[in-house]
């Protein structure tokens, strides 16, 4: 997992972070911001989701098969 991340952020470097977004975009539109974020995370795991259990179905539909076969 350590390995996904280049660079570790820890307290002081995550509120530099926080006060450049707040100085770039302005208090009145983080809100906006997070929200479209929050959307977009969601329909992300939403899709996820859905080729997962489509994955799984067709999982089963293939040993179904086999095991048809199998008792042929």
């Amino acid at each position: 997992m350590e390995s996904l991340f280049l660079f570790s952020f820890g307290g002081p470097e995550i509120i530099v972070i926080m006060l450049t977004i707040l100085l770039l975009f302005g208090g009145k539109k983080i809100p906006e911001l997070m929200r479209g974020l929050g959307k977009g995370i969601k329909e992300f795991n939403n899709a996820r989701a859905s080729i997962e259990t489509e994955i799984k179905e067709g999982i089963k539909e293939a040993d179904k098969k086999v095991d048809k076969k199998v008792e042929e």
